[in-house]
């Protein structure tokens, strides 16, 4: 099933990157260790130009891809993901020399990005940073203080870190630097998470950074930061998607072919409505994140909006999807290995980060409000 925006040209192509997926990066997938940068799969995504597309193509491209790769290897899509998350703020907001100091291989896949926005009081309010940048001379800083829950940490080559610059100004006062793992004063540590995906902490002991390592422009971080996750949002529904139909097809054909009560499960009313329900939510998610992204692409006003919508009914759809899928798989789906038993861990993370559905909503009605006229 494909949303009718899509022309001939887009269906094929996410057919290619399904086969792509299945064929080349799942096997490289199943090779990495639980928990760690898989380098080998992230260079893999390079030799595709999947890498590189981060960087040339739309928003829409950008949930295509997600959304292709999630259905087949959801290993791949996350780190063609984080690759972006990491690298946007370079790329859209960094020198000429940042960039071609570390965009190269980012997109070749040798060098591994990471955004380093959360820290352990200050999640989906990034507005309530506490990680410090003391002035250190007159064109530098230190910075001090924890980062938590990073994809890609400790493992990464390089940072888009978002300090506090200036005390009390709340948004204003953040500054995003662009931080090698190579400086003094940086470290870090693994986090065992359900979903094994490489994520971290980072612990920043006055750390050296200067003009030269600000992305943007001083004390306007929050800016770079919410440009890149508005960016990121709606992909994120992508991501959310592509599990979906993934539990959606594997539920198909097991309650096609499951024998029950004198017949198939597909012929127990209950089930079919249940499986319909599915399908029916599926694709509505997927229209959503597609004029998400589309709105994003065209430069829309209400891109905020959209996106919080998008990320907020893909991901909660995508729950309810796969856990209805285990419920008419039965005990088999909890076996470890089994692809619904690892869908059920991977698809809880996506209602939390890059904002949570509560934040979501928080930001929905926002806008929605905005254009009321006060009394």
């Amino acid at each position: 099933m494909t949303a009718f925006s899509l022309d001939p040209a887009h269906i094929a192509w996410c057919a290619e990157l399904r086969r792509a997926a299945e064929q080349r990066l799942h096997p490289l997938a199943e090779k990495g260790e639980p928990g760690r940068v898989n380098r080998a799969l992230v260079v893999e995504l390079g030799r595709l130009g999947l890498l590189d597309r981060l960087f040339t193509s739309g928003a829409l491209d950008l949930c295509l891809m997600r959304e292709s790769l999630a259905y087949a290897c959801t290993e791949a899509e996350t780190a063609l993901a984080l690759q972006g998350l990491g690298a946007h703020p370079v790329h859209a907001h960094g020198t000429e020399a940042q960039r071609a100091r570390w965009l190269p291989g980012v997109r070749a896949g040798t060098t591994v990005a990471a955004f380093a926005l959360t820290e352990p009081d200050a999640g989906s309010d990034a507005a309530a940073l506490s990680l410090t940048a003391t002035p250190d001379s007159p064109s530098g800083w230190r910075l001090t203080g924890e980062k938590c829950w990073i994809s890609n940490a400790p493992e990464a080559d390089f940072y888009t870190v978002f300090a506090r610059t200036a005390p009390e100004a709340g948004p204003r006062g953040v500054t995003a630097f662009l931080v090698p793992a190579d400086r003094p004063g940086l470290s870090g540590a693994p986090l065992e998470m359900l979903s094994a995906h490489p994520i971290g902490r980072l612990d920043l002991d006055a750390v050296p950074v200067t003009e030269d390592d600000v992305l943007g422009e001083p004390d306007r971080g929050f800016r770079v930061a919410m440009g890149t996750l508005n960016r990121f949002r709606p992909s994120v529904g992508a991501f959310a998607v592509g599990m979906a139909q993934a539990a959606l097809d594997a539920t198909l054909a097991h309650t096609a072919r499951r024998d029950a009560f004198g017949g198939k499960l597909k012929d127990l009313q209950a089930v079919s409505h249940q499986v319909a329900e599915m399908a029916l939510r599926t694709e509505a998610a997927r229209l959503l994140v597609h004029a998400a992204a589309t709105a994003y692409d065209e430069g829309a006003p209400d891109v905020p909006l959209r996106a919080a919508m998008a990320k907020l009914l893909a991901t909660e759809t995508a729950q309810y999807v796969v856990d209805t899928a285990v419920q008419l798989h039965g005990a088999r789906a909890l076996r470890r290995g089994h692809l619904l038993e690892h869908l059920y861990r991977e698809v809880r993370a996506p209602r939390i980060y890059e904002g949570a559905s509560e934040v979501q909503r928080g930001i929905i009605a926002k806008e929605l409000y905005a254009t009321v006229e006060a009394p």
